[in-house]
């Protein structure tokens, strides 16, 4: 049982405090936090579970804004962890983005929104569908409307009728001119190549995105071509367990409009579909740098939004780089960054450079990481395939599409 919830900045700032039981928790522990996270770093912003001396605290952090809840009471941390994920991305939703000023800006509806999803410190209603008819989400209108007559709340007079349905994500009585459903198989591709060359780590995190417009009560059934490639699967809650733990099949009632319908882990991937090729090479002051990128392995797809950044390491004083494709930009800080965009068919994109040291230093000690970047829309690097959607509890056959998307998610190049 969680007994509040605080939304602090990044300056330690409170901007929003909920109280949740009868036993009122002091702010001084949000002082005590913050002296803690500027005492011990930013290794500090990444345990989700602290001690404190007088509470427990779970924490989690999102575009500069961290969620704080406090307890003293035995609970399972999982909950509450995923508690504060599931509120982190209701408000992302709702305010179309996650910072310091939308939070200010929008202070009325995330307090409503906290009253409506959890309840005497107990998760009550988290699906966005139910809240999104309790609550409406800010617009021009309303703000315009508020500011006329006076009433800043966005709270419905009527209890949404799924809340009390045994399908409390999916409202009552939908109806839809045209019936469809789509499937997106979205996956990063994570990955460590050394400075051999040889690929250290490679694996996929992927989801299962699902955007359902489909009239009453329908029965949905997704199965794969081979289920078993997947690791560390997660469901969301619509998914009936039983039928996957005997036969690998998602059955569901699907919540209305776009949701996340299962995430999974696929390990041990044995290629990429880029190369990376640095060359670095350090005498008399200087440092000379060349960078090549091309295809690995041809994923049949156009490879989009190429780029690769690192950053300069500490004792470079200056750098000229220049590149045959893309364009090469150094900011302030000394991070670099290779815009290539789509891969070429007639050229090998390269980056070539000196690197000036400071007066003294003869040869570079500390060498860069290259973070890797791309997209290819239409397929699933992974290999995982939908085999078939079915449908029950349906007037017609509606129409059903599948899409695939994978972009690089921690992909690092060590020289």
């Amino acid at each position: 049982m969680l007994q509040c919830i605080f939304l602090l900045s990044d300056s330690g700032e409170v901007m929003l405090e909920k109280q949740l039981t009868g036993h009122w928790v002091d702010r001084s522990i949000c002082s005590w936090f913050w002296d803690q996270s500027i005492a011990q770093g930013d290794s500090f912003k990444h345990l989700p579970v602290i001690a404190s001396p007088t509470h427990y605290l779970f924490q989690v952090n999102r575009e500069g804004v961290t969620f704080l809840a406090c307890t003293q009471v035995e609970m399972p941390p999982l909950m509450a962890i995923e508690f504060l994920c599931r509120v982190a991305d209701v408000l992302s939703e709702y305010l179309g983005g996650l910072n310091e000023d939308l939070i200010k800006d929008n202070f009325v509806i995330v307090y409503e929104l906290l009253d409506e999803m959890i309840d005497n410190g107990f998760p009550l209603t988290t699906e966005p569908n139910i809240l999104r008819e309790m609550i409406a989400p800010p617009n021009i209108v309303s703000k315009v409307l508020s500011v006329v007559t006076g009433n800043t709340s966005n709270m419905s007079n009527t209890l949404p009728g799924a809340t009390g349905s045994c399908v409390p994500w999916r409202k009552t009585d939908l109806k839809h001119t045209s019936n469809e459903v789509y499937v997106d198989l979205v996956e990063e591709m994570d990955a460590t190549i050394n400075r051999d060359g040889v690929l250290v780590k490679c694996e996929v995190y992927g989801e299962v995105q699902v955007n359902s417009h489909l009239s009453g009560l329908p029965d949905l059934t997704l199965s794969f071509a081979n289920p078993s490639i997947l690791n560390d699967v997660r469901f969301h809650p619509c998914v009936r367990l039983r039928p996957w733990e005997s036969n690998q099949i998602l059955s569901f009632v699907p919540p209305d409009g776009q949701f996340k319908l299962m995430s999974y882990r696929i390990k041990k991937l044995k290629s990429t579909p880029i190369y990376v090729k640095p060359q670095i090479t350090s005498d008399s002051g200087t440092c000379r740098i060349s960078l090549l990128v091309g295809i690995r392995n041809d994923p049949g797809k156009a490879i989009d939004d190429i780029s690769v950044q690192f950053q300069l390491p500490p004792r470079v004083l200056s750098a000229d780089l220049t590149s045959n494709y893309g364009t090469v930009n150094i900011l302030s800080n000394k991070t670099c960054t290779w815009s290539i965009g789509r891969m070429p068919k007639d050229k090998t994109p390269s980056m070539t450079g000196t690197l000036v040291l400071e007066t003294g230093v003869e040869r570079l000690h500390v060498f860069p990481t290259f973070l890797v970047g791309f997209k290819i829309m239409g397929v699933a690097l992974s290999g995982l395939k939908i085999e078939k959607l079915d449908f029950k509890n349906l007037p017609t056959r509606p129409y059903k599409g599948f899409r695939g998307l994978t972009r690089a998610g921690k992909y690092e190049v060590r020289s």
